[in-house]
């Protein structure tokens, strides 16, 4: 712990607030909140630790603290500091998904379509359905039943929906609001709920049908009635109530957290969901910090009840969610909270092997190659390699492994630009300048150690123009490889000398995968350079000779060498302007 710390920890307050860690380049690493900060702060510093906390704590060479006037508003100044910054030891709830709703289009014609989207135009939204098969089946089941039109516009004649029964046909009929407003009552009543009371109705039509002899309408409302049982009622009800409800259970063990939830839609389970990060503070904290960043996803539609275990403070759930908050004692709701919180340790449980198998490849290798090399951790890793065939196209490439994995969202290309022909120490000198200099203007995160996938010439030029150019002192490395093109040493210090690894470590298995990846990624980008320019023609750099002349061009020669035999009239005729067609020439007989 440095001086700063101390001073610091002894000027913390003892009221609620957020508390924000830095690194040794004062980014922020983590954000968390406490009801009392001198207690919390301090804790990271005292008293032993998980190895993952230790990780954690050792990076932090600074923190700031922003006090709140209770313990709410630090919980949402939390969450609102987690979004801004994205500190790479917080959870950060990140959802691609968009779940489906079925919808009724405020329309003189209504239909039923399914959508992503929800908007302001007074339609009628039934959802979100977690499960897409099951929005999917609804919606098929729907149009079986009610016929609304299935057409985007009207045609001018009937389809083949209104020979099945499936479609009024407003295209030729005249059909009244009221038959509308009646179909979408019908649908509006099945999808809260009401589905029973439908295929009791339509078993009372069957019947009456059968009595009338009417044989065929019979069997299409037993069709009906055999549809609603294998779409609606294949799944177990929950509840009887048809409420819609979230169901969250958690088990944290070993600094990690796994929360599982459950969706109870129409008074049935239909889908879950489970999510699974590591926690540095109390887990009842974490769990409310979770809590607020999965409804703050466009995606997680909040329902009338949310199911909570007992541990949770249900005041501070219910201002952080506006909504009803339950935390049963008994019954059904009970026996669901903790069927989730049951699963919720089966799958921490079962994670755990598969979690320290991840660690040890990475996090713990990374931390490992710094001890052997003598440095920080390096945490973020950046490593270069060039590519060229006899100086044609020269290009190099930057990959990038934070915590002993890949970012590809930070790998970088670079097309050569100042050196001619094959040059690999004056072509990294260019790639380091431009990387660096960017990095410096830009203010981005510097990396804790730079790796070159070549000799000690390439990682001499790198020195160089890092230290005596720019005046950063980052700790650089290179790989060296045998004769069958496999990484073999690890060079590094001033002067270079061979760090010892062993051949079976997990640390020789990350450099590995580092000189692959950003090997692979090199290559990737030269051919396809390549491959542009061997499509080029001497006919691009002529003044009034686009794409499509150069295709009507080659489509009607045949080849170059017809090409060149013909006359300028015989361009002209083509449609090609007379200028163009002398310059064509001249280009075509030099």
């Amino acid at each position: 712990m440095n001086e700063s710390i101390k001073n610091k920890l002894a000027l913390l307050p003892d009221q609620p607030g957020c508390y924000l860690m830095k690194d040794r380049q004062g980014t922020i690493i983590y954000v968390g909140k406490a009801k009392i900060l001198k207690n919390r702060v301090r804790s990271y510093f005292t008293g032993s630790h998980d190895g993952k906390t230790q990780r954690l704590v050792s990076e932090i060479e600074d923190f700031e603290y922003i006090v709140t006037s209770s313990n709410i508003e630090a919980l949402i100044l939390e969450m609102n500091l987690i979004k801004k910054h994205d500190p790479k030891y917080n959870v950060m709830l990140k959802d691609d998904k968009s779940y489906p709703y079925i919808k009724l289009t405020n329309e003189r014609h209504p239909k039923l379509i399914t959508t992503r989207k929800v908007k302001k135009d007074r339609g009628k939204y039934f959802g979100p359905y977690p499960n897409v098969q099951a929005a999917n089946e609804t919606k098929k089941l729907l149009d079986r039943i009610y016929p609304l039109r299935k057409c985007s516009t009207l045609p001018d004649r009937v389809c083949l929906y209104y020979h099945l029964g499936q479609c009024l046909a407003p295209c030729v009929n005249e059909v009244t609001e009221e038959t509308y407003k009646q179909i979408m009552d019908d649908i509006t009543k099945f999808l809260n709920g009401g589905y029973k009371e439908i295929k009791q109705e339509l078993t009372k039509k069957m019947e009456q049908a059968a009595e009338d002899l009417e044989f065929e309408r019979a069997k299409e409302y037993r069709d009906q009635i055999i549809h609603i049982e294998t779409t609606m009622e294949k799944q177990k009800m929950m509840m009887t109530d048809f409420t819609d409800r979230d169901v969250f259970g958690y088990s944290f063990d070993k600094g990690w957290m796994c929360v599982q939830v459950f969706f109870i839609r129409q008074g049935k389970l239909i889908e879950r969901d489970v999510s699974m990060f590591p926690i540095y503070s109390e887990p009842e904290e974490e769990f409310l910090t979770y809590l607020g960043q999965f409804y703050l996803m466009p995606n997680h539609f909040k329902p009338k009840e949310i199911l909570l275990p007992e541990d949770v403070e249900i005041e501070l759930a219910e201002q952080l969610l506006e909504t009803k908050i339950v935390q049963p004692k008994k019954g059904t709701k009970k026996d669901l909270v903790k069927l989730a919180e049951k699963n919720a340790t089966i799958a921490l449980k079962e994670k755990f092997a598969l979690i320290e198998r991840d660690e040890e490849r990475t996090i713990i290798a990374v931390e490992n190659l710094g001890k052997v090399m003598g440095i920080y951790t390096p945490h973020r890793i950046e490593a270069f390699d060039n590519s060229n065939i006899q100086g044609t196209n020269p290009v190099s490439a930057m990959v990038v492994f934070i915590d002993g994995k890949p970012e590809k969202k930070e790998y970088r290309k670079y097309k050569i630009k100042t050196v001619q022909g094959p040059d690999d120490y004056e072509s990294m000198r260019e790639v380091i300048r431009r990387r660096y200099g960017r990095v410096l203007r830009e203010e981005l995160p510097l990396p804790d150690l730079i790796i070159i996938d070549g000799g000690k010439g390439q990682i001499e030029a790198a020195r160089d123009i890092l230290e005596n150019e720019l005046g950063l002192n980052i700790p650089i490395a290179g790989l060296a490889k045998d004769e069958k093109h496999k990484t073999s040493q690890l060079l590094s210090g001033s002067p270079l000398e061979v760090v010892p690894l062993g051949r079976n470590s997990q640390e020789f298995y990350l450099l590995q995968r580092i000189q692959d990846e950003v090997h692979r990624f090199a290559i990737t980008f030269h051919r396809q350079l390549r491959g542009k320019t061997a499509f080029q023609s001497m006919l691009d750099d002529i003044p009034g000779i686009g794409p499509k002349r150069k295709k009507q061009l080659l489509r009607h020669f045949g080849s170059m060498k017809k090409m060149k035999e013909a006359a300028i009239e015989d361009y002209i005729e083509l449609g090609i302007p007379q200028s163009a067609a002398k310059l064509l020439k001249e280009k075509l007989d030099s």
